[in-house]
């Protein structure tokens, strides 16, 4: 995973805002990759409870940005050492052996990004089907959304400007930068995501809301909006 020149070969960049109950899953998924020679770089958005300093506690690099994930991503690629960048949300762990699968998928011409399959954790059957859906979609549409893990070259990544600095939809916005530049990579293996939001909002609510957001966003209405119809 490392490079001869002590340059990793994957940067891991990972958004937090108050993280702190996550913390200890999150932070025994990234050891693993960490102790595997990836760069990981956690990025704060201004928590204010503890997840900066645990994080920081046993080692971890931890920037503090602007409120965002957008800031937080683009601040972290800013710093990053690697030529390939793997953006992965605080409640989404990766698969085994993902370093491998993202550097293969890269390896040639034909794609410059990419993204995983989802699977979204909880004990209702019915995130299966979502989780499905999501996966489809996305091989249809070649839209990636960020709790797929998505991947991507630094020199593509900055071609596209890196992720508009707006509230919501900005990993929607980079796939379709990306787009321009080749097709995604649509890995298989799953990461797994938390299905916290829509167990506790409620699965259909949750899904119309989506849709929702989405329909709005097509038709015009400003992501600060968005965010707020999100909250």
């Amino acid at each position: 995973m490392i490079k001869n020149n002590n340059i990793p070969s994957l940067s891991i960049i990972v958004p937090m805002l108050n993280e702190e109950e996550n913390m200890p899953a999150l932070l025994q998924h990234l050891l693993a990759w960490k102790r595997k020679g990836c760069e990981v770089l956690l990025v704060d958005g201004g928590s204010d409870d503890q997840s900066a300093a645990l994080a920081d506690a046993i080692g971890f690099t931890v920037l503090t940005t602007k409120r965002g994930r957008a800031f937080q991503m683009n601040a972290g690629a800013k710093v990053a050492k690697a030529d390939v960048f793997l953006f992965l949300h605080a409640d989404t762990q990766l698969p085994e052996n993902a370093d491998d699968i993202v550097l293969r998928a890269l390896r040639s011409k034909k794609n410059c990004w990419g993204r995983f399959d989802v699977n979204i954790r909880g004990a209702k059957d019915m995130l299966k089907v979502v989780a499905w859906f999501m996966n489809y979609r996305s091989r249809l549409t070649g839209i990636a959304t960020g709790d797929q893990a998505i991947f991507v070259r630094r020199e593509s990544f900055e071609k596209a400007g890196g992720f508009p600095e707006q509230a919501l939809m900005e990993d929607i916005e980079l796939s379709a930068c990306l787009k321009k530049q080749s097709p995604p990579y649509c890995v298989k293996q799953k990461v797994s995501t938390s299905g916290r939001r829509w167990e506790t909002y409620g699965i259909w609510r949750t899904i119309c809301l989506m849709w929702r957001l989405r329909l709005f966003y097509w038709f015009g209405m400003p992501a600060e909006k968005l965010a707020e119809l999100y909250r």
